[in-house]
């Protein structure tokens, strides 16, 4: 039998909502943090509700709130965008005993950096989501086009022993969900596939599959691919794609209609997370003396676009 957690999940977005959901569907004590005041109050007055290709559910929580008003808890959730993963590390220090491991999942790479600076690398897991694609169309609700998989890994130096019930808490909420012992491989096997939709669809509105397809902008997308592939294997990182366009071919197979986070920003008038995405291969590129035009192009367009509110 899974043991039941007490769990707080910070940034209830889309995927945050969709996590909280399913760990509560699941049994466990939950509790949501965000700065939407409207999706908070709902969730609280009527529960949080789901819809996807699977149906449509609605779920109760422990809280919902604004500000941080539980004590320690078993599991931190971080799903803020990764430009606010730190100031969210350090607004739920308060939430943090001596057994709490804090998994934080966002896209990109540098993230997981900041937030063991907040809360140590030794209660610390990293999350991957792939698969997914979410919106939240009112308060107190969020649908899904898709729930392929979670891999959660250590950081550093967090013990396996204090992984294993993180694991099983997600396994029990219906995620397909393993352990994997090279977490930066999977970061980076994920990542190829978020370039190659990030930036594409920010830049021209399209859908994860309209990208796939389109005569103009799919040749743009796989070269972004395949730029990331081969900055991964100058690093050395050991990732296990051999072939980087079936590789998010696959990816974008799964969940075509999806519109990925950098998209749903874009339309809304919010700074994405490009610069976590398309913008970390050429840094990481530059540490092994290589360039990446076609990703540094591509994310200083989508940066071009967002000044209009960046600045404003």
């Amino acid at each position: 039998m899974t043991e039941k957690l007490s769990i707080l999940v910070v940034g209830c977005g889309a995927m945050g909502s969709v996590y909280a959901a399913r760990l509560a569907a699941g049994g466990h004590d939950v509790h949501m943090l965000d700065r939407s005041a409207e999706h908070m109050a709902a969730i609280a007055r009527s529960g949080l509700t789901v819809s996807g290709p699977d149906g449509e559910d609605t779920v109760g929580v422990r809280s919902a709130s604004t500000t941080l008003d539980v004590g320690p808890v078993d599991m931190v959730v971080l799903a803020v965008k990764a430009a606010d993963v730190g100031g969210a590390a350090r607004t739920v220090v308060g939430a943090l005993g001596p057994r709490t491991v804090v998994v934080t999942i966002q896209n990109g790479l540098g993230s997981a950096d900041e937030v063991a600076d907040v809360v140590g690398a030794d209660r610390l897991a990293v999350g991957i989501a792939s698969g997914f694609g979410a919106s939240r169309p009112a308060p107190g609700q969020v649908h899904h086009n898709a729930m392929k998989a979670v891999r959660l890994g250590a950081y550093a130096e967090l013990p396996r022993e204090r992984l294993d019930p993180v694991v099983d808490a997600w396994r029990a909420a219906g995620f397909a969900t393993e352990s994997v012992p090279d977490i930066v491989a999977m970061q980076w096997e994920k990542l190829i596939c978020n370039v190659a939709y990030s930036a594409p669809c920010a830049l021209t509105g399209l859908t994860v599959g309209e990208v796939m397809t389109h005569p103009e902008c799919g040749p743009v997308s796989r070269s972004a691919a395949r730029e990331a592939w081969e900055v991964a294997r100058a690093l050395g990182i050991a990732i296990t794609v051999d072939d980087p366009v079936a590789h998010v071919q696959d990816f974008g197979a799964a969940m075509p209609a999806a519109k990925p986070s950098a998209l749903l920003d874009v339309e809304s008038g919010r700074v994405s997370e490009i610069g976590f995405i398309n913008g970390a291969i050429p840094v990481q590129a530059a540490r092994v003396g290589l360039e990446a035009p076609v990703n540094e192009t591509l994310t200083r367009l989508v940066r071009t676009r967002e000044l209009a509110w960046h600045n404003g």
